[in-house]
């Protein structure tokens, strides 16, 4: 995989394919940039990964198209304050790729949260995703058993090494 590096931080490139059928390497790195953008916590950026016509399951919330995805995010994201992600591929084929994640964030009260999850992704032609399947539960954590402090909004540091064991 080749890299590049923004602001000191080197990074894997994106393959110039990101497309389906997905290998090892273009899931992986499709990935990675699906985190990277959620972490920005732009949803006008996170919303151009989606076809203007994807369907979202995102727990007990139904969404179609780009203009609802975006009013959820920016919903979501002023009330799940500094929000963290790390996303791991789970599993691909042809044009899916199955995701398991885990991300951190507080209410306006300081209650801090772990949630953890696992994703189901199907991408179109064009490499964008048409179909988005959210299955996540919340555990509530204390500040001090956080595990994800990189400077937000902003991608992971390629020294963390995202996902811990299950717990």
């Amino acid at each position: 995989m080749n890299t590049n590096s923004e602001n000191g931080i080197t990074r894997p490139s994106p393959s110039p394919r990101l497309t389906p059928p997905f290998d090892l390497e273009t899931a992986t790195a499709k990935v990675r940039a699906a985190e990277d953008a959620w972490n920005s916590r732009d949803p006008e950026r996170v919303a151009l990964a989606y076809s203007p016509d994807s369907e979202w399951r995102n727990r007990d919330v139904f969404l179609t198209g780009r203009d609802e995805i975006r009013a959820f995010l920016r919903g979501k994201w002023s009330r799940e304050l500094d929000y963290r992600l790390t996303n791991a591929l789970w599993g691909y084929r042809e044009n899916r790729i199955a995701v398991r994640f885990q991300y951190e964030w507080h209410e306006a009260g300081g209650h801090w949260f772990r949630s953890y999850g696992n994703e189901l992704w199907e991408f179109d032609d064009a490499g964008l995703m048409c179909r988005r399947e959210a299955s996540i539960n919340d555990m509530p954590i204390t500040e001090t058993e956080r595990r994800f402090r990189w400077p937000a909004p902003g991608p992971r540091p390629l020294r963390d090494a995202g996902i811990p064991d299950v717990r």
